[in-house]
């Protein structure tokens, strides 16, 4: 459900792009050294936008080093981290844990029963160090498997729950900026829900797997329709990142909030269309 919150890269400046590149790796490399290569694999732009984000907001001092690593080992990599990129990288672990979790019940996935006993451990002691964090996003992924379940077709309902979980993760302190953080997580949730829904609505009815859009797809506007609940939802959210203080990097957090996360969604409506003038 994750992979929808990115940059788009044409519209950044090279030097933005270096610099989000660099929270990226940045990410990377405390995920490694904290939690391994199965840390590293969580690896997620979404998470990166939200380093940005609260590294942005709370203005925090960020080391920058410049390794090799793995992946690009010809030459060294920019890497900024500060103290909010631990706590990414924990969320991170926890999101992972709950996903190979849901893997396993729904489809028994023996990768995912070997990623939850590597996982187990270090999942308890971050359940230790933010309870009600791990509380909540537990009732918003049971909640969630609950809808799955049932069937259920209002998908306002569903991404709800989402929104609720991505609301939990922005917040990093209780301040003046709390309501406001947890409003957009909110609602930046519940686009990434419906983005997903959308995005994998085809391949869900093929294998027969829930999907709260199915029951709208036939409907000649779907697409509009789609397009319309996720831009509702989306103004909600950058009316509520427009109220923070954010002045460094907020050049690329405004491209990845305007104009980066509709890139899947551009992706596909483009592809659409050249499949209907090809059949015509």
């Amino acid at each position: 459900m994750f992979g929808y919150v990115v940059a788009n890269k044409p519209e950044l400046k090279m030097r933005e792009f270096n610099k989000y590149k660099a929270y990226y790796c940045g990410l990377c490399k405390v995920l490694r050294e904290k939690y391994g290569f199965l840390g590293q694999v969580t690896l997620t732009y979404d998470m990166t936008f939200l380093v940005i984000l609260l590294t942005s907001l709370y203005e925090s001092e960020s080391k920058l080093e410049e390794k090799r690593c793995i992946v690009h080992p010809a030459k060294r990599q920019k890497m900024f981290y500060n103290e909010i990129t631990e706590y990414a990288a924990d969320m991170n672990i926890v999101l992972t844990y709950h996903k190979l979790m849901d893997d396993w019940k729904d489809e028994k996935s023996k990768v995912s029963l070997v990623g939850i006993r590597a996982l187990r451990k270090t999942y308890l002691e971050l359940t230790k160090k933010y309870p009600e964090k791990c509380e909540m996003i537990c009732k918003c992924m049971k909640l969630l498997s609950q809808c799955e379940k049932r069937q259920e077709e209002n998908i306002d309902i569903t991404a709800r729950y989402f929104g609720k979980l991505m609301g939990e993760l922005f917040i990093y302190k209780k301040d003046v900026w709390e309501k406001t953080l947890r409003k957009m997580g909110f609602y930046l949730g519940k686009f990434i829900y419906i983005m997903d829904a959308y995005d994998d609505v085809e391949k869900d009815m093929e294998q027969g797997n829930y999907n709260a859009l199915i029951s709208l797809y036939n409907e000649p506007d779907f697409d509009e329709k789609c397009g319309k609940m996720m831009n509702y939802v989306l103004a909600e959210c950058t009316s509520q990142f427009e109220k923070l203080p954010c002045i460094e990097d907020a050049e690329i957090l405004r491209n990845i909030l305007y104009a980066g996360v509709w890139t899947k969604y551009d992706k596909k409506r483009s592809e659409k269309n050249k499949e209907e003038v090809e059949q015509v």
